[in-house]
């Protein structure tokens, strides 16, 4: 294609948000919009530069107005996960403090491998003005500012100190954003005097460019090599992560797995890849799995991880692979995930790698007791969810029975979206998804917070979808304002805020581990100097109502089910708020996770969580 030497004259701030309208990623032949728009909070770093350009162009590129710049973030990263990464939205942000805001919803994007733009404000490149309010002075460098914070949690970092340097920096930020194994948090900050400062840019910047997404093969030979492994096995299992999802390799795994005659368990990010109700699918793997999963895992002399981590959770900080000649087969498009475990890597997409490892391996199945084994595990783990879900006539819900009625009330495309607390394990074992895209538990950074603006940003991608936002008292009230964010946007999101009185998750983990539950309750200070006086009654509903939304209260089943019917008829934002009973828990997944706990205390409960603790890890090995 011939370069034009056409020149277009833009500020800083208007040849971004020029360059990011222009962008289409392709991936199958289907090519759409990248960016969806972007949220912004305008302060004096941004109000004047990529604001004033966010307002000459609102009729062609969308903004969207946040509440919390970590919140506006979150959204970013659920609108990506609805859109399969094959969208994004971009956030703009002021100096200071409303850019360094944005550090832990760029850490969640990352971890997660989910495309987020972040465009926070920065330093007077001139350096004509002396400090600038809100700036971090180093007395050793004066090129670091407070957005050397996201270096750590971003894919890509740049800083614009020249207009002549956006070019190549924006380009290079689509590289990542749309790379099926970089993608993550891409931060460009932008000095405030840079934003506003015009320049000649090249017109070419601004056409239309589509970025194609590919379907990388694995080699060959490692193809040959694992097929060898998967013939040998003799109990084997396939662990089903968030990669089998954003390749499109949901009915390749099917396949897959109907022809080897192989078990599948699934994470947090692979929950809804393969089937509830298949015969095979064994369901919850890891940490916040079931031993139903769990105990074919155990056994298994070949485990083949397709688009997974191997997070601590998934191998039970590895303890739950026992068999001690097992081993790996590990499909990924990303480099430093398929070598985990001492693995044999297929260095690829899942789609097309499963396609070519079932030619590979030419009609080979496992044997007909390892096949039925699997399938009376899955039926064993589907009956145990009917026992669980089930209600027992006791005038509280317990948290397991409150799932199983939203579960019972969603439609087949609606979408559940909860973070870190006691309901992803819960979720995990129990939730029967309706469809791919109908699970989005961010557990890869555990990141609470995340539930009310994630699903914002899954409502966003989909309006044709309701959203259930699950969110636990403790939770929300760290970051609970976005709910006017999705009043604003006239959303059908349904907000679940669930009250089992404090931080239910961690007050379990700490009496497990010795710690008495200490600073989880909300409780007011005693009369003895300790939080155990008079439990603090906060009123949700009421707070849930004053930002605009529609509010129903239930504490009872029947009275559960009448405030969802209400609530998913309501053509708007709504909120159920019910009462759970915070000690009602079930059987755990008989897998362990590493929490460590105090070598030495006065305190009886350490002393015994320890002895507990030393014996689990005993049982830890490197997979070499």
């Amino acid at each position: 294609m011939t370069q034009s030497t056409e020149t277009v004259r833009l500020t800083v701030g208007q040849a971004v948000i020029r360059f990011l309208n222009a962008q289409y990623v392709e991936r199958d032949g289907t090519v759409e919009k990248f960016f969806g728009g972007a949220f912004g909070i305008f302060g004096h770093g941004n109000v004047a530069g990529i604001g004033q350009a966010m307002l000459q162009y609102q009729d062609e590129f969308p903004y969207y107005q946040g509440r919390n710049e970590q919140g506006m973030v979150h959204i970013a990263t659920g609108y990506a996960k609805m859109r399969n990464r094959l969208g994004a939205l971009a956030v703009s942000t002021s100096i200071g403090p409303g850019a360094t805001n944005m550090v832990t919803g760029a850490g969640t994007a990352t971890v997660n491998h989910l495309p987020v733009l972040l465009l926070p404000s920065d330093v007077f490149a001139t350096r004509s003005t002396g400090a600038v309010l809100q700036q971090q002075e180093h007395p050793y460098a004066q090129d670091i500012t407070a957005n050397d914070a996201f270096r750590a949690v971003s894919r890509y970092f740049d800083r614009i100190w020249r207009p002549e340097q956006l070019a190549p920096a924006l380009l290079e930020a689509m590289r990542v954003l749309t790379s099926p194994a970089d993608t993550g948090a891409v931060t460009i900050a932008l000095p405030q005097d840079v934003q506003a400062e015009a320049y000649d840019f090249p017109a070419d910047l601004f056409r239309e460019r589509t970025w194609y997404v590919a379907r990388n093969r694995a080699d060959r030979a490692a193809i040959a090599r694992a097929a060898e492994i998967i013939r040998s096995a003799k109990k084997a299992v396939i662990i089903a992560g968030g990669g089998v999802i954003y390749s499109d390799a949901s009915e390749k795994l099917v396949e897959f797995a109907e022809s080897t005659g192989i078990g599948v368990g699934v994470t947090q990010a692979g929950k809804a890849s393969f089937p509830h109700t298949h015969d095979l699918a064994l369901g919850a793997l890891g940490a916040s799995g079931s031993v139903y999963a769990n105990g074919p895992a155990s056994e298994a002399d070949v485990v083949i991880g397709i688009g997974t981590r191997y997070t601590d959770f998934t191998t039970a900080s590895n303890t739950l692979f026992k068999n001690p000649d097992v081993q790996f087969v590990n499909i990924n498009v990303a480099e430093v995930d398929v070598h985990k475990e001492a693995a044999t890597p297929l260095l690829g997409d899942a789609r097309e790698t499963l396609d070519e490892l079932l030619a590979a391996l030419d009609g080979w199945s496992i044997s007909d007791d390892s096949r039925a084994a699997a399938v009376r595990s899955a039926a064993d783990w589907r009956a145990e969810i009917d026992h669980i879900i089930e209600l027992d006539g006791s005038p509280t819900l317990s948290q397991a029975q409150m799932l199983g009625i939203l579960n019972d009330a969603a439609g087949e495309r609606d979408v559940i979206v909860n973070a870190a607390g006691s309901m992803p394990g819960d979720l995990h074992r129990l939730w029967r998804p309706g469809s791919l895209k109908g699970y989005d538990i961010e557990y890869g950074n555990s990141c609470m917070g995340y539930e009310i603006p994630g699903a914002i940003g899954n409502a966003l991608a989909d309006r044709t979808r309701r959203v259930f936002g699950l969110i636990g008292d403790g939770t929300y009230l760290m970051l609970s304002q976005e709910i006017m964010t999705a009043v604003q946007e006239h959303l059908a999101i349904t907000f679940v805020v669930v009250d089992n009185y404090g931080y239910g998750s961690i007050a379990a983990l700490s009496e497990t581990r010795g710690s008495q539950g200490f600073g989880t309750r909300f409780n007011e200070r005693g009369d003895a100097l300790r939080h155990d006086g008079s439990r603090i009654e906060v009123d949700f509903a009421a707070n849930a109502a004053s930002y605009g939304a529609k509010v129903w209260k239930a504490d009872t089943a029947d009275g559960f089910r009448e405030a969802l019917e209400g609530a998913t008829a309501y053509d708007g934002t709504s909120v159920v708020y019910v009462q759970v009973d915070a000690q009602g828990r079930f059987g755990g997944s008989g897998a362990w996770w590493d929490v460590p706990v105090a070598e030495v205390s006065e305190l009886e409960s350490s002393k015994q969580a320890r002895v507990e603790y030393d014996e689990e890890k005993s049982h830890q090995r490197l997979y070499l």
